[in-house]
């Protein structure tokens, strides 16, 4: 598991800055889910391409959901198998379905920071836009959160709304700014974001904008960035 994963899974019962209720995080298939599954959902979670066809070709219910609620999609997403998520896109698999916690493909490879999965989410018409998570956000919030500014480019490219506010009232420059470490990914993330015009006015539930946020830190380099885009 990388760094940044981690981090979105440790944050995930955050008794928050915002005093939020206790909120979840992405849930993969754990070994035992896995060792259950039927041909559909196994097949999506192995890559095995020959099972997937012929389990295609019999026309099963291709949105079908395992204990969680996740389609084989979603489990080809985990699990990074690009080509069974072609071949599950090709069937008609729903590319906005989303899980028990309200995860769809797109949040689940943006919070991976697997660019190349989601470039062919996006590719195959998977939306950029949807909000998702227990937190009403979205998957531009998440990679935000996180500093993976590949995929926050990626997200804005095909897009993601820049200023949707979730229900810890935050947006995706306020979280890159609250919840990121400040360093070199999490600086790009902001510049990206900055760059494609979020808006910097917008503020948390105590009335504070990104800048103050960034100040209050301590993060110089964030708190520059903003303070360079405020002047243009």
């Amino acid at each position: 598991m990388g760094v940044g994963r981690a981090l979105w899974l440790a944050l995930a019962t955050i008794g928050s800055l915002c005093g939020a209720a206790r909120v979840h995080a992405q849930v993969a298939p754990s070994a035992a889910e896995i060792q259950a599954y039927g041909p559909l959902h196994g097949a999506a979670h192995r890559g095995d391409l020959p099972i997937l066809f012929t389990t295609l070709a019999t026309k099963p219910p291709i949105d079908a959901r395992d204990g969680y609620g996740r389609t084989a999609l979603h489990v080809a997403t985990f699990a990074s198998q690009r080509e069974a998520i072609k071949l599950l896109a090709a069937a008609g698999a729903d590319l906005g379905a989303l899980e028990h916690d309200r995860y769809d493909a797109v949040t689940i490879a943006a919070v991976a920071d697997d660019e190349e999965t989601l470039a062919l989410l996006l590719s195959l018409g998977a939306s950029a836009k949807l909000t998702t998570s227990r937190y009403d956000g979205t998957a531009l919030i998440a990679a935000a959160h996180l500093g993976h500014d590949g995929v926050v480019r990626q997200l804005i490219a095909a897009g993601a709304p820049l200023n949707h506010v979730n229900n810890l009232h935050w947006t995706a420059v306020i979280e890159a700014v609250v919840l990121g470490d400040g360093g070199p990914r999490h600086q790009a993330t902001l510049r990206a974001l900055v760059d494609a015009g979020a808006d910097l006015a917008l503020t948390d539930r105590g009335g504070r904008t990104a800048l103050q946020l960034a100040r209050s830190r301590g993060l110089k380099e964030m708190a520059r960035i903003l303070e360079a885009a405020a002047k243009r």
